[in-house]
């Protein structure tokens, strides 16, 4: 997922502390708010970035040859692999979400997503691929093939499978490490991996955070509308189709593929926000709602009381509009 948020984290007259470096293929940002010097968070912040060296190298990256998710994805059929109880953690809510999105959340997509060009290896220019070759990719597919056994902390396979957890790991990461400031005596901070967000309490003087959703277009960054976060413990994620496509025969394909019919999507939904206390929740939910489209995921967002923003683009107009669940109208700023 891209980052889709636009940080207004402003330093006048407040005392904030800033760190971040990268992780997972992307950056990270840790502010916190108080009256601290450095060097009072230095073991803080070497916490933190030996937390998110083990959340990369050692359990969710599929470069690292050694992690977790790299050991399971060469393993034979059958055979089980001893995990850690966040991979555990992190696999089980995946499945949890790919039941309650009728599939549209698969983070065993990968074999869909190298063969739409959108992998790790350069594209072949104006390659679309066939019906057949669709068909070949979505047999490795199915997270209802891994098996979880919580008790031994154990994962196997049922068919060749191959997961990719970074629709919902680097959410993941960011509640793990919200929770570490937390326990550290640091309540008041955000944190952010790659665009996903995590806010609690205020900056001094009980200001609240405010992020920014972006408008979704391919240039410049550009402020579509604001948060407040009001003081609460809350995540904000956000995916998108405007950065990642290609172009054929005045077709327009998406990174964004739907694992149920093995191609991009279509629809007019530029861009999805989400709202929830985990980042992890709303990491995967901005992806399977911009699968899914305007009509179904708002219905799915208001069945299951998810505070969700939507932009969708009117292409014969070419123009930007927007709704959004009740549950998200508290966060708008007017």
């Amino acid at each position: 997922m891209i980052g889709l948020i636009i940080f207004l984290i402003f330093f006048n007259n407040v005392s904030l502390v800033n760190f971040g470096g990268l992780t997972m293929g992307t950056s990270y940002s840790v502010t916190i708010s108080g009256n601290f010097s450095r060097s009072e968070i230095a073991p803080v912040k070497n916490k933190v970035a030996e937390a998110l060296r083990r959340f990369d190298q050692e359990l969710f990256s599929t470069y690292a040859l050694n992690s977790e998710l790299a050991q399971f994805n060469r393993m034979a059929v059958g055979e089980p692999l001893i995990v850690s109880p966040e991979q555990l953690e992190v696999l089980s809510l995946a499945q949890k979400i790919f039941i309650e999105t009728d599939g549209a959340f698969d983070i065993t997509v990968g074999p869909l997503v190298r063969l739409w060009g959108f992998g790790p290896e350069p594209r072949l220019k104006d390659f679309v691929p066939t019906s057949s070759e669709i068909g070949v990719s979505m047999e490795r597919l199915g997270i209802e093939n891994l098996v979880i056994d919580p008790s031994l902390s154990i994962i196997s396979k049922t068919k060749n499978i191959e997961l990719d957890v970074s629709g919902i790991a680097k959410g993941y990461a960011v509640d793990k490490i919200s929770e570490l400031l937390f326990d550290n005596g640091y309540e008041n901070h955000f944190v952010e991996i790659g665009g996903e967000l995590k806010m609690r309490g205020y900056k001094a003087g009980e200001v609240s955070w405010a992020p920014a959703l972006e408008t979704p277009v391919s240039s410049k960054s550009e402020v579509y509308a604001v948060l407040d976060s009001l003081g609460h413990t809350i995540a904000v994620a956000g995916s998108g189709d405007y950065r990642n496509f290609f172009e054929k025969n005045g077709i327009r394909y998406s990174h964004e593929i739907d694992p149920r019919n093995g191609r991009p999507v279509s629809h007019g939904l530029a861009a999805v926000y989400v709202i929830n206390e985990m980042a992890s929740v709303a990491d995967a939910l901005a992806t399977a709602y911009l699968v899914m489209g305007l009509e179904a995921a708002t219905e799915h967002a208001n069945a299951s009381n998810i505070a969700s923003y939507f932009i969708s683009h009117d292409k014969a107009e070419n123009k930007f509009y927007q709704t959004h669940t009740s549950q998200f109208e508290e966060y708008l700023l007017n």
